[in-house]
C-alpha cells in the first residue's frame, strides 16, 4: 500500500512540474472605485453596476432600483434615503455600512455579506436575505417588519431572513 501511495505522489509531482497550472491575478481596474466623498444624489436605477466598489462614501437620495450590482461592495458608507428597490446585490459585501430610511423592497441580497451595518427606518418588503450574513441584532430588528414575497425569486422575506 505504501508503494502506491509513493508512485502516486512522484506521477502527482511529474505532472505538475511538467504541466504547471497557469497563475492568474484579479484585476481591480474594472471595479469603480468611490472613495471617501459625499456623491451628490446620481440615478443608477437599472444600471450594470456588477463589481463596483462604494468605499468611505455619503450617498444621500441616490437612486440604484433595479440595477445589477452582483459582487458590488458599499464598505464604511452611509446610505440615507437610498432606493434600492428591486436592486440585485447578491453575492454582495457591505461592511460598516449604515442604511438610513433606505427602500430595499423586492432587493436581492442572497449570500451578501453584510456584517457590521446597520439598519434604521427601512422598507424590506418582499427582499430576499437568502444565505446573506448579518449581525443578530440588526437580524432581529428586519425580523419585526419583514413582509412579503421577492417577486423574481419568490422567496418570502421571512423566510429568508430565518425569522421565528
Amino acid at each position: 500500500m505504501k508503494y502506491w501511495q509513493l508512485l502516486a505522489s512522484f506521477v502527482l509531482a511529474m505532472v505538475l512540474f511538467l504541466f504547471p497550472l497557469s497563475a492568474q491575478a484579479a484585476s481591480s481596474s474594472s471595479i469603480t472605485r468611490s472613495v471617501g466623498e459625499e456623491l451628490e444624489a446620481k440615478d443608477y436605477s437599472g444600471q450594470n453596476l456588477v463589481g463596483t466598489e462604494f468605499t468611505n462614501v455619503i450617498l444621500e437620495n441616490t437612486n440604484f432600483s433595479n440595477a445589477d450590482f452582483r459582487g458590488g461592495v458599499f464598505n464604511g458608507s452611509l446610505l440615507e434615503g437610498v432606493n434600492l428597490h428591486g436592486v440585485d446585490f447578491s453575492d454582495g459585501i457591505a461592511y460598516l455600512t449604515q442604511f438610513k430610511r433606505a427602500d430595499l423592497s423586492d432587493a436581492i441580497l442572497t449570500n451578501a455579506m453584510m456584517l457590521r451595518s446597520v439598519f434604521n427606518d427601512v422598507d424590506i418588503t418582499g427582499a430576499d436575505f437568502t444565505n446573506a450574513i448579518l449581525d443578530g441584532p440588526q437580524i432581529k430588528k428586519l425580523c419585526a417588519q419583514a413582509s412579503g414575497v421577492n417577486s423574481k425569486t419568490g422567496v418570502d422575506t421571512r423566510e429568508s431572513l430565518e425569522c421565528r
